[in-house]
């Protein structure tokens, strides 16, 4: 099967491309300012650049790869930088899923009339913005609301409003293109490569901080409370959703314990052996921050048989042996950090 890959120099996206030409597909992932070090990838996986902001660019790929499944997971996927760049988020996700869909309708235009592959869009949970705040004024018995996919979408940032235009164009594409796709509104995930988010942020300054012989660690808000997935769950979910799901349908993709950001730093350092401190920075604190994120995921678990199959502690322990590694390799100083 041949399949194509958007945003491959992510961390999902590498570990997707990873697995599925391990399976025997012959995958081609594009990307552009990857976040990961490509050469980890392993496998045989052909890598293409490719700017989705350029729909020329898009359309080329498609013409000249003809995927029967694609997983368009290429985005500016941080809601903290959508604040410092707006116009670029909107440009990369918008523009970007606009153009997988016209190279799409290119294909059928110039090539061959019955293409009919399956698109997957990564789009997310920040779609549902304001529909976490209001759900937690009437609580279930278990002190939490799992919101399903029928929930108002009230974005609270530029990078949610963009997934939103995603998950709506993607919609419309199916409506009046006829262009199987499945809007996977991913939670918060995480595993190795991962930057940029409360996980990855913790587990490395967590590693240079033993290092440094210190305790203190740099958090922003730690009561925020989220269901955190293995990215290794997240990978199975949509290669489920691209064999099983229905067409045109939201699925909600999201981990099932909820844990506090300061639970993560206990966990992180219980692994360690070396009992962590926190030390807010204002700094890290954001405009605005839901302080609960959890998905119903019983549609998902209905239609594709999933279920989750990682813990967190397994989560973070595979995260911690990761960065550990690159620590030894003096390789990772200089990466991002942003929670």
């Amino acid at each position: 099967m041949k399949i194509l890959i958007t945003g491959a120099g992510g961390m999902v996206g590498s570990h997707l491309a990873e697995r599925l030409a391990a399976e025997g597909c012959e995958v081609l992932g594009t990307y552009y300012r990857p976040t990961v070090d490509l050469s980890e990838l392993g496998g045989h996986i052909s890598l293409k650049e490719c700017d989705v902001r350029y729909p020329q660019s898009v359309e080329r790929v498609l013409l000249d790869f003809q995927p029967e499944r694609i997983f368009h997971l290429a985005a500016q996927s941080y809601p903290a930088v959508s604040w410092e760049r707006p116009f670029e988020t909107l440009d990369t996700n918008i523009g970007g899923t606009a153009a997988i869909f016209e190279g799409v309708k290119a294909v059928r235009r110039q090539l061959c009339s019955g293409y009919d592959p399956i698109v997957v869009v990564a789009c997310s949970s920040a779609e549902y913005g304001e529909s976490f705040l209001k759900a937690a004024g009437g609580k279930s018995p278990a002190g939490e609301v799992r919101l399903r996919e029928d929930a108002p979408l009230l974005p609270l940032h530029p990078y949610g409003v963009s997934k939103v235009c995603q998950d709506l164009l993607a919609f419309q594409y199916f409506r009046n293109d006829r262009i199987r796709c499945i809007r996977a509104r991913i939670f918060n995930s995480t595993g190795t490569r991962k930057v940029g988010d409360v996980t990855s942020d913790f587990v490395r300054r967590a590693v240079r901080a033993r290092e440094n012989g210190s305790p203190l660690i740099r958090t922003g808000n730690l009561d925020t409370r989220r269901a955190i997935l293995d990215q290794r769950d997240l990978a199975e979910a949509l290669i489920l959703l691209a064999e099983r799901g229905k067409a045109g349908e939201a699925y909600n993709i999201c981990g099932e314990r909820v844990c506090t950001a300061g639970d993560i730093l206990q966990i992180i350092g219980r692994l360690l052996d070396f009992p962590l401190e926190a030390q807010t920075d204002p700094s890290l604190l954001r405009p605005s921050d839901e302080p609960l994120i959890v998905g119903d995921v019983s549609k998902l678990k209905a239609d594709t048989g999933w279920s989750q199959r990682y813990s967190l502690e397994e989560t973070v322990a595979d995260m911690l042996k990761y960065w550990l590694e690159k620590e030894a390799q003096k390789g990772w100083r200089n990466r991002g950090e942003s929670v």
